[in-house]
């Protein structure tokens, strides 16, 4: 960690928290995520070494506590952690506002999109039965075309590899689409009256996705302007 050389607590905690990747490594945790593989999915660009190298660096200004043994290690915020929440969804919501993604390719990836739906839809919208929806990106990287997001119980489980269980909703549509909807730069509803999103299934869920997939917490935040509490959960 460089030094600013300077004791002003603002250069004390941007020395910190400005070094690359931090901010989001906290955005992880604050969204619920414990365990270093839900952080690694959270920041897949992210190499293990310099994950394990900032969260030991977090732990050692206290913002979080290490648990457990090695290989089954649990990351929680403290109190001083906990507070970062409010910077958090700041930064986001003015990011939404004054600095959004012109959702370049480089800017796009289906793992992190997908990762961050499971843990941000609504199950409650749908029946407690097994519902099943199947996502298409055709122009995803191979390997990444195809996932299942499985709600059942009031559970969310998110799959790469078919689930093997019938699907009622299919969702097709580009990778840049979903993101734009996920950020809020277009509701769902235009993209699929525009037909950039095409869905097939029983129409009685279908009418339902938009409130199902909702949108990323911190561009609600920054389409609403305050901020209230967030419905982050890792799982």
């Amino acid at each position: 960690m460089i030094s600013y050389g300077q004791f002003c607590p603002l250069a004390q905690a941007t020395q910190l928290l400005c070094e690359r990747w931090t901010l989001i490594v906290v955005r992880e945790l604050i969204a619920g995520s414990t365990r270093f593989n839900q952080l690694k999915k959270g920041v897949p660009l992210m190499s293990p070494s310099l994950l394990s190298t900032r969260l030991k660096q977090l732990a050692e200004a206290g913002v979080i506590e290490i648990t457990g043994s090695k290989g089954n290690y649990t990351y929680t915020l403290t109190p001083a952690g906990r507070e970062l929440r409010p910077l958090i969804e700041l930064l986001g919501a003015w990011g939404h506002r004054w600095a959004p993604s012109n959702l370049n390719k480089g800017d796009l990836d289906a793992g992190l999109l997908m990762w961050d739906m499971r843990r941000t839809v609504d199950p409650a919208v749908f029946p407690r039965q097994r519902i099943v929806v199947q996502f298409e990106y055709p122009d995803a990287p191979k390997g990444e075309r195809d996932w299942w997001l499985v709600t059942e119980n009031g559970e969310i489980d998110l799959c790469l590899n078919d689930p093997g269980y019938d699907v009622d909703i299919v969702i097709t549509c580009s990778l840049k689409t979903m993101s734009a909807v996920w950020v809020r730069q277009q509701s769902f509803r235009d993209a699929v009256k525009k037909g950039d999103i095409k869905v097939s299934g029983d129409s009685r869920l279908t009418s339902k996705l938009q409130d199902w997939l909702r949108a990323s917490p911190l561009a609600r935040l920054g389409s609403i302007g305050k901020i209230p509490e967030l419905a982050w959960s890792a799982g």
